[in-house]
């Protein structure tokens, strides 16, 4: 039973393993929106990313026992939650939208009242990303994970995790810079 003081992910795996399916719920609130995140930027589908989600925490569910705790529970479950995508994607049930640089121009008129448009030129910005810098922001800026863990789920050195986030980073800056005659 998950008790009022607040436990880790370590600790919640281990609760949710005993039987506890609140500590399971629990788990899965804390990453929700991470994981539903990174589907969305994935196939830039709000249901898409939605079925992705179920499939992630069904599949996370089953797999629980797997989790040896050698890496943070974010890393593990962002592995599990990029797998399911590339899985959902090579099945041919969902298909990633491919996404047109021409389509990401920002407003020419900058409204900060109209944060909804301005998210989705973030979300339209991020989705053309090429896939590797677009994982590699995902996990750092999603998931929280460091450099370092984030290059243990990529089996890469941890330079071109830092490489591919700051590439990823400077392009979103030049993709959504105001052009000229606007804000």
């Amino acid at each position: 039973m998950v008790s009022s003081k607040v436990l880790s992910d370590y600790e919640l795996v281990a609760v949710a393993l005993s039987g506890d399916e609140r500590a399971f719920e629990t788990l899965v609130r804390a990453h929700a929106d991470a994981v539903y995140g990174h589907a969305l930027r994935f196939f830039g589908d709000q249901a898409t990313a939605e079925d992705a989600t179920q499939e992630v925490f069904i599949k996370v569910f089953r797999s629980l026992a797997t989790f040896d705790g050698r890496s943070a529970f974010s890393t593990w479950l962002f592995r599990v939650t990029r797998n399911v995508c590339l899985d959902l994607a090579r099945a041919g049930k969902h298909r990633p939208i491919p996404t047109d640089l021409m389509e990401v121009d920002p407003p020419s008129v900058r409204d900060f009242a109209d944060d909804v448009v301005m998210s989705r030129v973030v979300e339209s910005a991020i989705r053309a990303l090429p896939p590797e810098e677009r994982d590699a922001l995902g996990a750092v800026t999603l998931f929280g994970m460091s450099y370092q863990d984030a290059a243990a789920a990529f089996s890469v050195p941890v330079g071109t995790v830092k490489s591919r986030v700051f590439r990823a980073r400077r392009t979103l800056a030049l993709m959504l810079e105001p052009t000229e005659g606007g804000a």
